[in-house]
């Protein structure tokens, strides 16, 4: 297995730019998510990384070396697409050995090679079966095989789940990811569902327009987002962002809106202009003691909990509570913030301030 190092990458397919000078490192055996909307740049970055596309500029390293301009053939990795990609003439058996039998390694070390990753992956019963008649999911697990056979040095995944339904596609996330504690397997995996990225990744790089919005780990991305773009990204329902205008100073932990002070963490760097005062749905109390007010405009019921969306001097929010809670519609109710979990943004970069919070955990790529 490999660490894999990408240093100021960029692509262009002509005038435009498709990922923009992306830089981060992928540790040797991580779980490594690269998340963000359709268009943002993440499977042009896989496709370099794997030798797909050479990159116009930049530097990729695998185990210590340089192979940015190698071919995929001479990167020692392993691909799984997300339509599988099999050969439908051929059986489960054929299909898994076939990147050993092309290497010319001796039929009894491919049959014994072969036995012991169809037990790994639970398809035993299936190795002298058509892949054309198979589910979903077992073609899916015949693609990770003939992946996995080889031993690479990483595996390269592009929404190899994509195909499924949603409550399989749940089961084998689950399953992926137990493979990989399984193997030690140093895995990129490319998808725009955050709670899949969330759920699976050991890191995450968030992508948008071809920029490294932020990367870390899932629970520093939540709770810290670099950028607006992040905290809406990320979380169901995402950050909410109460807007208003003036300056913030180094070193203060309030600001006022609508003539109440709200907490909040130590400020690190100030701003001046359009901002916003960020806090998730599920960090926010009903409270009518409280002086900062909204009025209940619906409710949604999900079960253990509701989702309450209010409006507010400085705009709509969303608050997640109990579901026996009885809030009516129409009605005013305080809120209170945690202020341990607030983040300020800057309205014109985008950018969160650092706070005495965040500071460290807050990155921009």
């Amino acid at each position: 297995m490999a660490q894999i190092r990408i240093e100021n990458v960029r692509k262009d397919f002509g005038a435009f730019n498709a990922v923009k000078s992306s830089t981060f490192t992928i540790e040797d055996g991580e779980f490594f998510m690269l998340l963000g909307p359709s268009g943002c740049g993440k499977t042009t970055t896989l496709r370099m990384m794997a030798g797909l596309e050479l990159p116009t500029s930049g530097e990729i390293y695998i185990d210590g070396e340089e192979v940015g301009m190698k071919p995929a053939s001479q990167r020692d990795i392993a691909f799984v697409f997300q339509m599988f990609a099999l050969y439908p003439h051929m059986n489960v058996r054929k299909n898994i050995s076939y990147p050993l039998i092309s290497q010319g390694m001796p039929k009894a070390q491919v049959k014994q090679k072969v036995a012991e990753i169809a037990e790994i992956l639970g398809i035993t019963d299936i190795l002298n079966r058509p892949v054309g008649g198979l589910p979903g999911g077992d073609r899916q697990r015949v693609a990770l095989g003939r992946a996995i056979v080889r031993d690479p040095k990483a595996f390269f995944m592009d929404e190899p789940l994509g195909a499924l339904d949603a409550e399989f596609r749940e089961h084998m996330s689950e399953e992926l990811r137990a493979l990989h504690d399984r193997m030690g397997a140093t895995t990129v995996y490319v998808t725009h569902d955050q709670l899949e990225a969330m759920q699976m990744g050991d890191k995450i790089v968030v992508m948008n327009h071809g920029v490294v919005e932020q990367f870390g780990v899932p629970q520093d991305i939540y709770d810290w987002p670099a950028t607006k773009f992040v905290a809406e990204f990320i979380g169901s329902p995402p950050m909410n962002f109460l807007d208003f205008q003036g300056m913030v100073g180094t070193g203060e932990e309030s600001v006022t809106l609508s003539d109440v002070a709200l907490q909040m963490p130590q400020l690190r760097e100030g701003a001046n202009g359009n901002l916003s005062f960020g806090i998730r749905p599920e960090h926010i109390q009903l409270d009518d003691a409280a002086p900062y007010r909204g009025t209940v405009l619906a409710t949604e019921y999900l079960g253990t909990t509701q989702i309450i969306t209010l409006d507010t001097p400085n705009g709509q929010i969303k608050v997640r509570t109990a579901s026996l809670d009885n809030v009516q519609v129409g009605t005013k109710t305080g809120l209170r913030f945690d202020p341990r979990t607030v983040t300020i943004f800057d309205g014109v970069t985008g950018h969160a301030l650092l706070s005495q919070a965040n500071e460290g955990v807050v990155n921009h790529g």
